[in-house]
């Protein structure tokens, strides 16, 4: 698949008085997670950071900003509301939670972050994305990405009740669950559609998620890929990280369970 039109990112600024800023992406929260929700919250409490940004699939799915008012979305609206009642919460999406409007933003205190957006704090430009529109070996996702970011089509799938939606969900949950299973590789970001966002945002970093394989990729002539991981500390295997932008530069932090 073709190199899709590079995209001019929205800049965000980071005021003087910040110190550290936190990013993470992928804790996919269910209700059958309470042990990561738990997690996030504290980390959301504890933190020292001055600013968070979530760079999207904060949950596994996400139906619409009415449903918000009760059950599971509810508890998670409250959750990032009292994060954003403490310091600067922004909000990118992804591919699990690309319904998530003005409305939840609003409501909940949160900053949207637009997908790329370019990160300048501390004398460093770092280029954020969600990461899957750089996975172009995937047509199928590709496709399914574009109908799906179509605003006649979320307009349509958000006009219909609430029922229908969450049954939706669980068909397009259950073939996503299916291909991944026929999967033997998965796709990854391309590495020469990054090198070419980074040079058009004048960067040398670029921070994504959505792959769930976190490291560091060195792309030639000083630019470098940082990987987040997913969250998942409700497993045997307890997992999950943040990354930290500092003065000192980037710093990954295992969370503990």
């Amino acid at each position: 698949m073709k190199s899709p039109e590079i995209p001019t990112p929205t800049a965000l600024i980071a005021p003087p008085e910040w110190s550290a800023i936190d990013l993470l992406s992928d804790l996919h929260l269910s209700p059958e997670l309470p042990h990561t929700v738990a997690r996030l919250r504290q980390h959301l409490a504890e933190t020292p950071a001055s600013a968070v940004l979530l760079l999207g699939d904060i949950v596994e799915v996400w139906l619409g900003d009415d449903a918000r008012h009760e059950g599971f979305e509810a508890e998670i609206a409250a959750l990032l509301r009292e994060a954003a009642a403490q310091r600067p919460l922004y909000y990118m999406i992804g591919n699990r939670d690309f319904l998530v409007g003005t409305e939840m933003l609003a409501d909940c205190g949160m900053q949207a972050l637009p997908d790329p957006t370019l990160l300048q704090a501390f004398g460093q430009r770092v280029l954020l994305t969600h990461g899957d529109a750089l996975c172009l070996a995937d047509a199928d996702y590709q496709r399914f990405r574009a109908m799906v970011r179509n605003p006649e089509w979320q307009r349509q799938t958000l006009a219909r009740p609430l029922a229908e939606r969450q049954a939706l969900a669980r068909q397009l949950r259950g073939a996503s669950q299916q291909k991944q299973a026929m999967q033997e590789t998965w796709s990854d970001l391309d590495a020469e559609a990054c090198v070419e966002w980074l040079n058009a945002a004048d960067c040398k970093t670029l921070i994504n998620g959505h792959t769930h394989r976190p490291m560091v990729h060195e792309l030639g002539e000083g630019r470098q890929r940082w990987v987040l991981s997913d969250w998942d500390f409700d497993g045997e295997q307890p997992r999950g990280d943040v990354l930290r932008l500092t003065a000192a530069g980037l710093q990954r932090i295992q969370l503990a369970a």
